[in-house]
């Protein structure tokens, strides 16, 4: 059974269209539910699969073991210029990416990578996945997203129903039911690592997730390219926020984001005292509060824009790039606690703001996926290790707002 699963899956994806060239692509199953399969353990180097690519690359899979992490799957890839560690058991995000003396990540209290079987989403209000908050990048969704708190549905009688929804959705403490390395064995290289979630249940949602999170030997950028399909008879509603937490690394008193304003409102009253800081930030101080910018970007003539965090010394930054029409809204979060209480700033491109669902909905930021439909969301990052780099994004971001006037909202929406 497995055999033919392989071979069929072998047929699918070994020849693909490159610059009108027939492209071979390797394989390798390492996790699927349909064909009960299942590799505790394996390693992929560049000499063995592509020999010709002049880049040295290596993947390791590997289990983790003891207290809360017991049982979760890490796949780490080194592409010969950055690593990045997907987990699969926690919704395929991404635990961190290295490069040189840049990290892209924070040092969360939470130090295990906490196995989903230890997470009752639910705790303290609905606010229980914070018991496993510490990746470098979480998916927010699918059904809902954003705050806790009361919402409406309709049961499986067509009634009307109220339902609490949990911070943030389901999708992060969701493993991945299917998981494969795709690795193109000629130029350029790209090495993917593709996981499929699944978020449904009878008389409800039926959502299907395929994530790929990819990146070329010797590249400073890595690519997370996700399509959400709706399997549903029915249309649903849906949310989406990618929350990338970057601690201090990069952020420190001084740093910056840097982005194409065009408007910007603070998401609640404390937020509105730093209306004059947007996009500065401070050192850690037991005397800051959490701060959140609700955002929407300014985009160029094909619809994309671009976001960079960069330190105090503009030599070291990396930039975020994606299409607003996939991804309309910007979350920018600031948590300027000690770093023991973790220090870390959220560059967040989303279907929709943070708040509860029943609040989104209202101001028409709650898209739908009708039967059969699917969407699809891209995000670019990369790594900016030179003052050149950082002030070729600062002109290119500089380029997209090309003068347009950024609107400023004194206080919050208010609400319904």
């Amino acid at each position: 059974m497995f055999m033919r699963f392989y071979i069929i899956l072998f047929a699918f994806v070994a020849m693909v269209s490159t610059q009108g060239k027939s492209q071979e692509i390797y394989s390798k199953l390492f996790t699927s539910v349909k064909e009960n399969v299942y590799i505790e353990q394996s390693e992929l180097r560049g000499k063995d699969i592509t020999p010709n690519c002049p880049v040295e690359w290596k993947i390791q899979k590997y289990t983790l073991h003891g207290g809360k992490q017991e049982g979760v799957d890490v796949i780490e890839v080194d592409n010969g210029m950055l690593t990045f560690k997907v987990v699969p058991t926690r919704g395929m995000g991404i635990l961190e990416v290295v490069c040189d003396d840049v990290r892209l990540g924070w040092d969360s209290p939470i130090k295990e990578v906490v196995h989903p079987m230890y997470i009752d989403l639910e705790r303290r209000s609905g606010s229980g996945m914070l018991e496993g908050f510490n990746e470098f990048l979480m998916r927010c969704g699918i059904e809902f997203a954003g705050d806790p708190g009361t919402d409406t549905y309709l049961d499986f009688y067509e009634q009307e129903a109220e339902l609490e929804l949990t911070l943030h959705g389901k999708i992060q403490n969701t493993p991945a039911s299917e998981v494969q390395v795709l690795i193109e064995k000629e130029p350029p290289y790209r090495i993917s690592i593709r996981g499929k979630l699944n978020e449904c249940m009878f008389f409800g949602p039926q959502f299907e997730l395929w994530t790929e999170i990819s990146t070329e030997p010797g590249s400073l950028s890595f690519r997370v390219d996700d399509t959400i399909t709706n399997h549903s008879v029915a249309e649903q509603e849906f949310q989406i926020i990618y929350h990338c937490n970057y601690g201090s690394s990069l952020v420190e008193a001084g740093s910056k984001f840097v982005a194409p304003l065009r408007q910007v409102t603070p998401a609640n009253q404390i937020t509105v005292k730093r209306l004059d800081h947007i996009t500065d930030y401070l050192g850690p101080s037991p005397d800051n509060s959490q701060e959140e910018f609700n955002i929407q970007l300014w985009g160029d003539d094909k619809g994309l824009t671009q976001v960079m965090l960069h330190n105090e010394k503009v030599d070291r930054g990396v930039s975020m790039s994606f299409s607003i029409e996939q991804l309309p809204y910007f979350v920018l979060w600031k948590n300027m606690a000690p770093v023991e209480s973790g220090y870390v700033t959220g560059l967040e491109p989303a279907t929709g703001f943070a708040q509860n669902r029943r609040i989104q909905r209202h101001f028409g930021r709650v898209p739908k996926l009708g039967a059969g439909e699917s969407r699809r969301f891209t995000i670019d990052f990369t790594f900016l290790n030179t003052k050149l780099d950082v002030k070729r994004i600062i002109d290119t971001i500089a380029g997209i707002q090309n003068g347009r006037k950024t609107r400023i909202d004194p206080q919050p929406e208010k609400r319904p």
